[in-house]
Parts: structure tokens; C-alpha cells; sequence
């Protein structure tokens, strides 16, 4: 089992906004730098007007994963 300290979840459903989707993630983990990202999940749906995309990280920080061990 791998422990998880947190997710961050990003998600958009305007055509730009889901452009601009891969910047945020990237902002995220630049900004997060210490977090250790230990599975992630990329869903779409859709229905007759909107597409969603989201993109869930799971995460852990060194500390807690340290203390986990």
C-alpha cells in the first residue's frame, strides 16, 4: 500500500482553460517541489455540450513519507 499525504486535482471544461491544463499541473509542482508524486489519474467526460478534462495527482511530502517507512 502506498501512503498518500494528498491530491491536487485540476480540471477544465472550456477549450482554453483545457489548453492551458499541462502549465497549471506544471506551475503546481514547481511551486510543490518537495511533494513526490506517487500515482496520477487523466479522466474526460463529456456530455452533449462540455467536455471535462481533469488530471489527479496523488502526492506525498518527504516528511510523512519518511515517517510511513
Amino acid at each position: 500500500m502506498t501512503y498518500v499525504s494528498g491530491v491536487k486535482v485540476f480540471s477544465a471544461t472550456k477549450a482554453r482553460e483545457r489548453a492551458r491544463l499541462g502549465d497549471d499541473v506544471t506551475d503546481w509542482m514547481r511551486d510543490n517541489q518537495g511533494a513526490e508524486i506517487v500515482d496520477k489519474i487523466v479522466t474526460q467526460s463529456s456530455d452533449s455540450e462540455f467536455h471535462c478534462l481533469t488530471i489527479t495527482l496523488f502526492y506525498r511530502l518527504p516528511s510523512e513519507a519518511t515517517a510511513a517507512a
